[in-house]
């Protein structure tokens, strides 16, 4: 009977291997996993989604679900790796993949990567609103502050209800406000700068000119100084 099993067993698990099915084991991996992972238990979960793609190195879910449990534990390069793993496999789901690596490096403050992956998932899905905020918060703190503006402003356009949107708008005002501040001060500077090259100009010529007027003045001395004045008289010799 032992032996029946075991056969009915092997049989079994080539049989799922050979239909691209996990053996069962990893499917209960999977599902607790996923169970601790929906009720935000990422410490719970970590274990059974480990075990899940150890089991199954092709389950795009259970990467994705592991990735993001690694970012709630702090565990950035863990994240980073998981996901990384599994993107060239991504499919439908690369632009969730690409977006939570942004988020990765974003926690690192590696925002060069992040701009990366948050631009490869908006190319995946040109409406994923959430990868065009994120990758604004990523410009403005890369200091590109125009390119923050537009992606702001896509996302306001995907998200027109979004709770976000006073505070958002708030930070457009304020960064078209600095911009234009900082033109007005860039026109001033140039006014001033025109100004005193006049100003230059102005004080070069009048000094120019009095010098001219001068070396006029002498060359009318000099000439009455070279003149030799003859001498009519008679010498007497004592």
């Amino acid at each position: 009977m032992n032996r029946l099993k075991h056969a009915l067993w092997v049989i079994f698990t080539g049989f799922c291997l050979f239909s691209g099915f996990s053996p069962v084991f990893s499917q209960t991996a999977f599902a607790k996993g996923e169970e601790f992972f929906m009720q935000n238990k990422p410490k719970e979960a970590l274990g059974f989604l480990e075990n899940a793609v150890a089991e199954d190195p092709a389950h795009v879910q259970a990467f994705i679900y592991l990735g993001i449990v690694y970012q709630q534990l702090g565990l950035q390069d863990e994240a980073i790796a998981a996901l990384r793993k599994i993107l060239p496999r991504g499919g439908q789901e690369t632009a969730k993949i690409a977006y939570n690596l942004g988020n990765a490096y974003f926690a690192k403050n590696n925002m060069d990567s992040a701009l990366q992956f948050y631009t490869q998932a908006i190319e995946a899905n040109g409406s994923y609103s959430s990868a065009y905020l994120n990758r604004a918060n990523a410009k403005i703190k890369a200091n590109s502050l125009r390119d923050a503006i537009e992606d702001y402003q896509a996302y306001l356009v995907l998200e027109p209800q979004s709770a976000k949107r006073p505070q958002i708008e708030k930070l457009i005002a304020f960064i078209q406000d600095e911009f234009a501040t900082e033109e007005r001060r860039r026109i001033m500077a140039e006014e001033a700068a025109r100004a005193e090259a006049e100003r230059k100009k102005r004080l070069m010529d009048e000094v120019s000119a009095s010098l001219q007027a001068a070396a006029e003045d002498s060359k009318g001395l000099s000439a009455g100084n070279e003149d030799v004045q003859g001498y009519d008289g008679e010498f007497e010799m004592e």
